[in-house]
């Protein structure tokens, strides 16, 4: 019985060498460039498994086919497998560094991981060999910039376009260097609203001044407003701290000691991003008159390529009830942020965007009823420095002291900023 086991466990193992040996020997045989040939066309028409195989396959054979390495290794960046690529474009490197095109998809391939360190020693070293080539000085500047330093990335691109002016991906990107070093702003705003009956025109002015810091933005804004033949102004600060990736907060804080003004008013909201492009939020502003008024809000939000969906809503708690408003808007964006057009619908009004209307001990026992349709239209200067903004809005809005009668509002809007170190 022994042997007979014994005898088996022999064969099986006799078996398992000549497997092993026999798939040791199996090398590639064919036409290298031709096979290297189809690998590209597979990699490019979706079939990147296929295309890997095939290009180690070559590599059993050549396993110094440096393109073939190289065009493998690069596509394990795509794949997102950058431990994988990084091994073989060290094996490339070790036995040939004078080939510039390696370099670059080795830096590459270190940028797309987020190890901008990485990169910056790659770019350095290479530059030994390919001094103030523009390409390499390209790549460089951008691991800068990943590595928060985009003052020295913009000192590169400098350095790149004194000698390659015509270099247009260098052009493009020194604007957005700029464009992120210019932490500051200062703005106007300006908007008067015309009735249908009633009321002479109202006027509102807002000056403001913003900075971006490491921990997020911030904004001091002096609002000026006229109307019932009084003026005052507000103090206002926002500022709109980071958490985390995809988690932010917005506070407010203002002042005034005219009637015009809530005396005091301060609020908070917390957003969060959501899986499939989709940004929820939720707060709360107070509004200090002669008596308290709480506002509680929320809003979800939609990215869609360059469209942007919004739903908003406003409950105000009040003696009559609980008054509600609700706002859905979509904007149009075009190069960037800075650049779109929009429109908004809404139903119902509510004090925190819509100071014109104070509650106080009259109108606080109703709930007043008001449609709106505004559209707007922002653009920039070509260098983002100078951004402009109009809007037009329609009011439809109940009368405080006469329920179930309305006048029409007509707003008209101009804002202008300036961007700058």
């Amino acid at each position: 019985m022994i042997s007979k086991t014994v005898t088996s466990i022999t064969i099986l193992f006799a078996f398992f060498c000549f497997f092993q040996g026999n798939s040791q020997e199996i090398k590639f045989k064919g036409d290298p460039d031709v096979s290297f040939e189809t690998a590209r066309n597979l990699a490019f028409n979706k079939q990147r498994k296929q295309a890997q195989d095939t290009l180690m396959f070559i590599l059993t054979k050549y396993p110094n086919y440096h393109d073939v390495r190289a065009f493998l290794a690069t596509t394990y960046s795509w794949d997102g497998d950058y431990k994988k690529a990084r091994s073989e474009f060290k094996y490339i490197l070790e036995r040939d560094s004078n080939t510039k095109s390696t370099w670059v998809a080795a830096i590459n391939n270190e940028l797309w991981s987020n190890s901008p360190f990485v990169a910056l020693e790659l770019s350095n070293e290479v530059l030994k060999k390919f001094p103030n080539d523009a390409e390499i000085l390209y790549l460089k500047a951008n691991a800068e910039e990943n590595a928060n330093h985009p003052q020295e990335a913009l000192n590169i691109i400098e350095l790149l376009l004194a000698k390659n002016p015509e270099f247009k991906k260098a052009i493009d990107y020194k604007e957005t260097l700029l464009q992120k070093l210019r932490k500051n702003i200062i703005g106007f705003r300006s908007e008067v609203d015309v009735f249908s009956d009633v009321f002479d025109p109202f006027e509102y002015y807002t000056l403001k001044y913003g900075r971006q810091t490491k921990y997020g933005s911030m904004i001091a804004k002096i609002n000026y407003d006229r109307r019932f033949n009084d003026s005052g102004i507000q103090y206002e600060i926002d500022l709109y701290p980071r958490i985390s990736n995809g988690f932010y907060t917005y506070l407010n804080f203002g002042f005034a000691s005219s009637d015009l003004f809530p005396n005091i008013r301060y609020g908070a909201e917390l957003y969060k991003s959501l899986p499939k492009s989709f940004e929820a939020s939720l707060g709360f502003r107070t509004l200090k008159f002669s008596t308290v008024t709480n506002i509680y809000t929320g809003s979800i939000g939609w990215y869609t390529g360059n469209d942007y969906w919004t739903l908003r809503t406003y409950l105000t708690p009040g003696d009559a009830g609980l008054s509600s408003s609700g706002t859905l808007a979509y904007r149009k964006y075009r190069k960037d942020a800075n650049n779109f057009i929009g429109c908004s619908l809404g139903l119902g009004i509510s004090p925190e965007n819509n100071q014109f209307f104070i509650l106080n001990e009259t109108n606080s026992t109703i709930i007043l009823k008001s449609q709106k349709f505004r559209v707007e239209y922002d653009f920039s200067s070509k260098s983002n420095k100078h951004i402009w903004g109009t809007q037009f809005g329609i009011i439809h809005q109940e009368k405080s002291f006469k329920p179930g009668e309305y006048f029409f509002m007509y707003t008209f809007t101009l804002a202008w900023e300036l961007n700058f170190k």
